[in-house]
């Protein structure tokens, strides 16, 4: 049995869908319905049991926990403006150690999501070093859960054999649709274009970058989950340790958008608003993830650059009556 956490959210149901096209249903699923059309991910995807993520730990007996050979952690809370740290210690640290010492326990594999929050202002820059991880700074409270997290992991003397502690950058894509203020540009420009023929984008309120440019590397979820696949083979346990999930390549807010208007066969209106002041702060104005370890064990994985994964995401799925991934 393979278990997948937050297998009913965004990444999570995009990888089960993917693991249902490999022949894959023998899955279990750890999740809430904490959003009133999250279970719409749920409609198309086939497993075997699912269990509520604050009931688990009580309810999965010994024989599930011998029946399980892998475990995908993606649960967690994903909001970059949730400031109750309690919360986010128990949902993002209390339970990734959970899964994570559950893994080593039954000497099974273990892929968990971390973050590129964890990076703050990048500073520092965006490699993956990890004799550097301790010395980053998050800006938000979500990427301080994240850091605690890879910290921890990182001093276990006791470890799953096969593990991969993965940073996400910025990931968009079907299925996303839940997430509300977490959803990615694309669709909040799907909508706004559908809606008043224009898009808008936050001034710049730094020197150096104008209006729309502000960089971020966009990584689009099928090549996110295509990745976690590839690092699941027995070959890679070899490789573990935490690495950077994005193309590489930074791109502009106003080129994701113009995408978005070219991939619906129209074109660009943007307008230019200001940035709300308690998000100035703690808000990113370049990230970019160093890939040169990625690569060094995966030399021919591609992931799309925006261009081409906003054409699919639009055209094959937003642009579609039904633009979940099944």
């Amino acid at each position: 049995m393979i278990l997948v956490t937050g297998g009913a959210g965004f990444i999570g149901s995009v990888l089960v869908a993917k693991l249902n096209e490999k022949g894959r249903e023998d899955i279990i699923i750890v999740d809430r319905f904490d959003h009133k059309d999250k279970w719409k991910n749920f409609r198309g995807l086939k497993y075997a049991e699912y269990f509520h993520a604050d009931e688990f730990f009580d309810i999965a007996l010994e024989e599930v926990h011998k029946s399980i050979s892998f475990i995908y952690h993606m649960g967690a809370c994903s909001s970059t403006t949730e400031m109750d740290m309690d919360y986010l210690m128990v949902n993002n640290v209390g339970h990734s150690k959970y899964y994570f010492e559950l893994a080593s326990d039954l000497g099974i594999p273990f892929i968990y999501a971390s973050s590129a929050a964890t990076y703050g202002d990048g500073e520092l820059g965006y490699e993956d070093k990890e004799e550097e991880i301790g010395k980053l700074r998050p800006l938000n409270p979500y990427g301080y859960s994240k850091q605690l997290f890879d910290e921890w992991a990182l001093k276990q003397e006791t470890k799953p054999k096969h593990w991969f502690g993965l940073k996400f950058f910025n990931v968009y894509g079907p299925n996303e649709y839940h997430k509300e203020e977490m959803r990615s540009l694309v669709h909040k420009a799907f909508g706004q274009i559908n809606e008043t023929g224009q898009v808008k984008l936050f001034k710049s309120h730094k020197d150096g970058y104008e209006d729309g440019k502000q960089l971020r590397d966009f990584v689009y979820v099928k090549d996110v989950v295509d990745a976690m696949i590839e690092l699941s083979d027995k070959e890679m346990a070899k490789h573990s340790g935490i690495y950077n999930i994005g193309t590489g390549r930074a791109d502009s807010f106003l080129n994701l958008v113009n995408a978005t208007f070219k991939a619906m066969g129209l074109e660009p209106k943007v307008e230019f608003i200001d940035m709300p002041m308690h998000l100035r702060k703690q808000y990113q104005y370049y990230t970019q993830a160093d890939m040169e370890k990625f690569r060094g064990i995966l030399p021919n994985f591609d992931f799309r650059i925006v261009d081409e994964g906003v054409e699919d995401y639009v055209k094959n799925h937003l642009m579609k009556d039904n633009p979940y991934v099944e």
